[in-house]
């Protein structure tokens, strides 16, 4: 009799397990799909299709423009103010991309400066919030729209963040990564602990390889430490396309540009600056540019942290750059 009573209690108890573990698949289902809705209204779209007869999608995720509130963490999908720098901040980077791809840009609660001044396990419950909807529109994106396309996955600072948990999430899988022309992780750091962890994740080794990442965070010679890359990171040359610490002179340089909001080159320079890895963290020494003349503007970044110029200073080499992997994932899925 007890023995009927024990089978009888467990039988129950793995019902009752099984129908709290369906019961919340089915509601982190039910988040996703409300998450994949919110895409098939394209007023949650910075960019949605933007350029006709491109060889590749681009599918673009801003950086942090929303200072955050007191109270408040992540950026409202109704807050049209802060949307229009989120709009500006895509449209300063947009020049490196439009001439070869057609361009896809979520709007998204992108978490708040104010999460910088956190502890790191306290910051990550905003970046969550974020990359649900980056996760989302990503989704919606490839069952709507991407039609086997090659992509460029590209985003800066926090967008970078975001892109970097994409690549982890879905690149692993064939049918994600033969598609990927490359992922521009640009001010943003890439570990050994990344790789090691995923180890479908590739650096880039030149300036053709697709299905690859490309990272680099520009600061002065003297730097050696920043909240972006507080020990070290993986990075490639932007000058030379070489991943180890080989000096590339400034002649191999073509061309700074400085953008406004509306996309707009409002300065360029030739031959701006020379560049080299360091060794130890990773990072790009630029050799040649003023750190008074070319200030963090945010309190977040130390003197000679030039993370809020990585695009702009090398703005002409990566449009170039982005021009010749696509052609070569074109030619690869083609062939």
């Amino acid at each position: 009799m007890r023995k009927i009573q024990r089978r009888n209690i467990s039988s129950i108890l793995f019902f009752v397990l099984l129908l709290t573990f369906t019961l919340s698949a089915c509601a982190a289902d039910t988040q996703v799909n409300k998450q994949e809705s919110l895409y098939s209204n394209s007023e949650h779209w910075a960019y949605l299709g933007v350029g006709e007869n491109k060889k590749a999608d681009l599918f673009l995720i801003c950086p942090t423009v929303y200072k955050g509130e007191e109270n408040r963490y992540n950026m409202p999908l109704s807050d049209e103010k802060t949307k229009k720098k989120f709009l500006g901040a895509l449209n300063m980077e947009q020049g490196i991309y439009e001439e070869s791809c057609r361009m896809y840009a979520p709007y998204y609660r992108q978490a708040g400066l104010n999460i910088f001044s956190m502890k790191e396990e306290e910051a990550e419950a905003y970046l969550d919030i974020a990359y649900q909807d980056v996760r989302a529109a990503f989704q919606y994106y490839m069952e709507n729209y991407n039609e086997g396309r090659p992509i460029v996955l590209a985003g800066f600072s926090q967008g970078s963040d975001m892109a970097m948990r994409l690549m982890k999430e879905y690149f692993g899988q064939d049918k994600y990564r033969d598609l990927l022309v490359a992922a521009y992780i640009i001010g943003w750091r890439v570990t050994d602990e990344d790789l090691e962890q995923y180890p479908f994740l590739q650096m880039a080794e030149g300036e053709k390889d697709t299905g690859v990442i490309v990272s680099f965070n520009c600061e002065a010679e003297n730097v050696d430490r920043s909240i972006i890359v507080p020990e070290s990171t993986l990075s490639i040359n932007p000058l030379n396309w070489k991943s180890d610490s080989t000096l590339a002179s400034r002649e191999l340089h073509l061309g700074a540009c400085f953008t406004d909001y509306t996309g707009n080159i409002v300065n360029e320079i030739s031959q701006f600056t020379g560049a080299y890895i360091d060794p130890e963290r990773g990072t790009l020494k630029v050799t040649d540019v003023s750190a008074d003349k070319y200030p963090p503007v945010l309190d977040i970044f130390e003197r000679g942290v030039f993370h809020i110029y990585d695009y702009q200073f090398f703005f002409r080499n990566l449009q170039e750059n982005v021009k010749t992997r696509v052609e070569m994932k074109y030619s690869e899925i083609r062939s």
